[in-house]
């Protein structure tokens, strides 16, 4: 998953702090410390959660709010802790535990998500308390960040940059923005990712009071959700991957992947947009994929002025497109603010529908409502809990870069980077003449960082669980259904696919069949056979 990045985020200052080596730690194992025995982790898993109601404007009045402690390192439980943000609707009926929800990012800041969306999932609170958190690095969990953003958003959006023209330089500026992530995230960034994520997923199971696991991830929830799996397989309870991402693929290749399925999602648009008369780009679809293209190329030549300070580009229309292209729901604001555009060249709308920024995959998370807000900087390093308006608005594509970066253990030198750049260009382009380009720029945003962890790729696998539910949409922009379908096979016979014939990124917002099944599943232990499928009008076969 890659990043989006944001136009005018807010600074904030946290502890300096270097980009050390991750803690890596084994199959749900504690690393052992210098005499061979055991971390004690008890301290952390003695905790029970606190709730209390959740403070600001926009927290519904019955959404309850609460926060667990975790190490910052697994390996030295007497270092430096985190508390990590929660939030909860209680069962409306007798509570047989808990439900975990993870929207997605990496870098959805799960408290907003739920306070955005928590309606859909009232189905589930009959007999669950629905509960969400802010992963390490993201929302008001210690969330990182990479100052103002503006050298991301600069090597990103530039309508001027040849990535492949100059690589050296660019690969300076890319490990120079590394650096600048490093200085502004606080002490966390070291230990972020998703195994340490799962460990800290354990410890709330522990907290809530839960002897299981039940968790329903969307997009990157679903690698948080098969990690958990594989590190603690005996503690699974009814798990749901909705929107399957991949456990193999190097960035490089998920990039192409992306820039396919946004690329097949446009055309899906244009193809509803050419049948309204209010529609830009005219009544023709070929014709109205070429404007696309040209709209791209001309903004990218002769950027036009923003409120935010900053010219919007070609790459800014790219990433605003792809943020919409995530659910059918927005095709119809989609329509309306690129007419805004080609009809009066009022950027708005565009700049609303991408957050203010431009956007990709980094928006894969589930909920709209789960990207991270601020206004003013401030917040804190020392591992406590952030107040939701200090949280910095780049923490979204600054915590999608740095997990993805932890998870990938690629990390290719200057020399055979820019001696692939024209073969990846080329592939990249092919893959979509309109988010090629951004894709690729995306892909170089690992250069100068640690190494990251070889577990995902290496150990997530044929996990001895109950049985699981995994959902691939097949018009998914952003997890193509080939990935459910390889890490169905990867993590075994514990694995059933529910085959998704529909649009959008993921399928439980979207398919009324694909809600039932999974509400069946997590409420009542019901499963549909391995292979099953729901219609695009969401009838099951």
């Amino acid at each position: 998953m890659l990043a989006k990045l944001s136009a005018r985020p807010t600074a904030r200052r946290c502890a300096i702090t270097s980009a050390a080596g991750l803690a890596l730690l084994g199959a749900g194992l504690p690393a052992a410390s210098s005499d061979g025995s055991a971390p004690d982790l008890s301290r952390f898993y003695r905790q029970k959660v606190t709730w209390v109601k959740c403070e600001g404007a926009e927290m519904p009045p019955d959404l309850q709010c609460g926060k667990v402690v975790v190490p910052l390192d697994y390996a030295k439980p007497r270092g430096p802790a985190l508390d990590l943000a929660l939030a909860r609707y209680r069962a409306t009926g007798k509570s047989r535990g808990s439900v975990l929800l993870n929207f997605g990012g990496p870098g959805g800041a799960g408290v907003a998500g739920l306070a955005a969306g928590g309606k859909d999932f009232m189905g589930l609170a009959k007999d669950y308390d629905v509960v969400s958190f802010d992963p390490r690095g993201v929302g008001r969990s210690s969330p990182v960040s990479c100052g103002d953003g503006t050298e991301q958003a600069v090597l990103v959006t530039d309508g001027d940059r040849d990535v492949t023209g100059d690589p050296r330089t660019v690969l300076q500026q890319v490990r120079e923005v590394a650096a600048t992530c490093a200085k502004h995230s606080g002490p966390v960034l070291p230990y972020i990712g998703t195994v340490n994520a799962s460990r800290d997923l354990d410890v709330m199971r522990q907290a809530l009071g839960d002897k299981k696991l039940n968790y329903l991830g969307f997009s990157y929830g679903t690698r948080l959700g098969a990690v958990y799996a594989a590190q603690f397989p005996e503690k699974v309870g009814r798990l749901v991957l909705d929107g399957v991402d991949t456990l193999t693929e190097p960035l490089s290749d998920q990039g192409v992947a992306g820039a396919e399925g946004q690329q097949r999602a446009l055309e899906d648009f244009v193809d509803w947009c050419v049948k309204d008369i209010a529609c830009p780009f005219g009544t023709d679809a070929r014709s109205a994929r070429e404007e696309v293209v040209r709209s791209v190329a001309s903004l990218d030549e002769n950027p036009v002025p923003t409120d935010f300070g900053r010219d919007f580009t070609g790459q800014d229309l790219v990433g605003a497109i792809g943020q919409a292209l995530y659910s059918e729901e927005l095709w119809p604001s989609l329509e309306r603010a690129l007419a805004s555009l080609v009809e009066d060249g009022d950027t708005r709308a565009l700049l609303a529908l991408s957050g203010g920024g431009s956007g990709s995959r980094a928006s894969d998370s589930w909920a709209s409502g789960s990207r991270a807000s601020g206004s003013r900087p401030g917040g804190r390093a020392d591992g406590g809990l952030v107040d939701q308006e200090d949280v910095p608005l780049d923490n979204l594509p600054a915590a999608l870069m740095a997990i993805n970066c932890a998870d990938d253990p690629d990390r290719p030198g200057a020399e055979r980077i820019t001696r692939d750049l024209g073969r990846l260009r080329t592939a990249y382009e092919e893959a979509s003449p309109v988010f090629g380009r951004y894709r690729l720029t995306e892909y170089l945003m690992c250069f100068g960082r640690p190494k990251g962890t070889d577990f995902i790729r290496e150990e997530v696998r044929d996990v001895a669980t109950p049985k699981m539910l995994l959902v691939g949409t097949r018009g998914d922009p952003a997890t193509p259904y080939r990935w459910t379908v390889e890490t169905a096979e990867r993590l075994g016979d514990s694995a059933v696919v529910l085959d998704n014939k529909g649009e959008g990124h993921t399928g439980y917002a979207s398919s009324t069949c694909v809600h039932r099944t999974v509400d069946a599943f997590l409420l009542y232990g019901s499963l549909p056979p391995d292979g099953s499928s729901c219609g695009p009008e969401g009838d099951r076969d």
